[in-house]
């Protein structure tokens, strides 16, 4: 039986790959000759490219020069960085139990689409998951609601079945603009200062995992409300 929907979120939630992201881009945008803040970028992982380029360096993804920075940081992540992806820890086990307690789990990930699925193995999880929903579902990244709805529409429910899991203040603003509830851990880098507007915050997975039964996903469980 379904009781409902988990969005589930995967850089800098399930696996440990926000700084090798950010890390990828300050070496893609060096490499044509741009000077970014690795501090900056950072904090602007979780967005899509549509939204970090302008951001840090008033460039636009759907540029020429954006493109090529885009496509380059892409290749550099999975062959530089990635191989030094770690799952979080007892990331796994939370996604089961959340599985065994009757939940579908969808995907709502900023990553492009061709790294989705190596992020979701790395994580342990990819047979456990849904429906995938990437930046390439979206016309908007995070902040937006976009990604957030598309992979609703993918699962088929409504924001009343539905919570999410993120790390970051634009996972945050996305499911609260698309009507969502959402936990938030903080081990993506953000602290628990930033992360308001969530319904809870954790440390990662492992520490929601063991205080799981008083948790908004033990209510929403059990029949309860769980606001957005």
């Amino acid at each position: 039986m379904i009781l409902g929907i988990v969005i589930l979120d995967v850089d800098g939630t399930l696996v440990d790959s926000n700084d090798a992201h950010a890390r990828a881009w300050v070496d893609a945008f060096a490499e044509d000759g741009i000077t970014v803040s690795l501090t900056e970028v950072r904090r602007s992982i979780g967005m899509g490219g549509d939204k970090l380029m302008p951001a840090v360096s008033r460039i636009e993804e759907d540029s020429a020069r954006g493109k090529r920075i885009s496509s380059r940081r892409s290749e550099i992540f999975m062959g530089r960085y990635f191989p030094n992806v770690r799952a979080f820890a007892s990331t796994r086990e939370l996604i089961e139990k959340f599985r065994d307690d009757g939940f579908e789990l969808v995907v709502a990930s900023s990553a492009k689409e061709d790294e989705l699925e190596p992020l979701l193995e790395r994580a342990g999880v990819a047979d456990l998951v849904g429906p995938a929903t990437s930046s390439d579902d979206a016309e908007r990244s995070k902040p937006d609601p976009d990604i957030v709805r598309a992979a609703m529409r993918k699962a088929g429910a409504d924001p009343q079945r539905a919570i999410m899991l993120g790390d970051t203040p634009y996972d945050i603003e996305a499911a609260g603009r698309a009507a969502v509830p959402i936990v938030a851990l903080e081990c993506g880098g953000w602290r628990r200062e930033d992360l308001h507007g969530a319904v809870a915050v954790y440390a990662d997975a492992a520490d929601l995992l063991l205080n799981y039964e008083e948790s908004p996903f033990a209510r929403r469980r059990d029949g309860q409300h769980v606001g957005a």
